[in-house]
């Protein structure tokens, strides 16, 4: 309470301006990047509190962020602008659906993976001495056949299959322009 704002850290500034907008219990909060140099237990709590004002008070939410943990945790649409320009306007999930084809897999197998590893329609990312990890395109490379020819290689130890972060979905959506 003593302490000047302009000594505030940027993470205590944060707390403090989104905890100032929930003070008078408003109908739309706007928040511009709410998260920005909070740590991961800050960011999280923020993320709780506003998700909690909109279930339980119907409090809507307007939120622009370069964070895509934000725009995941708390918004069910996105519009994504580049240039002034709308890009995307949909549906979280469908930005998903659609342009999540890429699949990154991370394999161990009980012995030594045999040399010259090859798989067609597959980017191999990192060959080690037990593992794989590699990326493939759902659209040109069907799943069955990549879990085939990877588990033809050896007795599996351990398998990831990941999407990959929205950040790079979102670069996507930027390099392909308006929809």
């Amino acid at each position: 309470m003593e302490t000047p704002v302009r000594k505030l850290s940027l993470g205590q500034r944060m707390r403090c301006e989104v905890a100032a907008s929930l003070l008078h219990r408003p109908k739309l909060i706007l928040l511009d990047e709410p998260s920005i140099g909070l740590d991961v237990v800050a960011k999280q709590h923020i993320r709780d509190a506003i998700r909690r004002m909109n279930q339980e008070e119907g409090v809507g939410v307007l939120l622009t962020s370069h964070d895509a943990g934000d725009l995941e945790a708390l918004c069910k649409r996105v519009i994504i602008v580049n240039h002034g320009q709308i890009v995307y306007e949909d549906k979280v999930s469908n930005l998903k659906r659609k342009h999540l084809t890429t699949k990154l897999v991370e394999v161990r197998y009980a012995q030594e993976v045999p040399a010259g590893f090859h798989l067609n329609g597959v980017e191999i990312l990192k060959v080690g001495r037990y593992g794989v990890k590699l990326r493939f395109d759902t659209n040109q490379t069907p799943v069955d056949s990549v879990m085939s020819h990877l588990s033809n290689v050896g007795e599996l130890v351990d398998i990831t299959i990941s999407d990959p972060p929205l950040e790079e979905v979102i670069a996507k959506v930027y390099k392909e322009g308006p929809a």
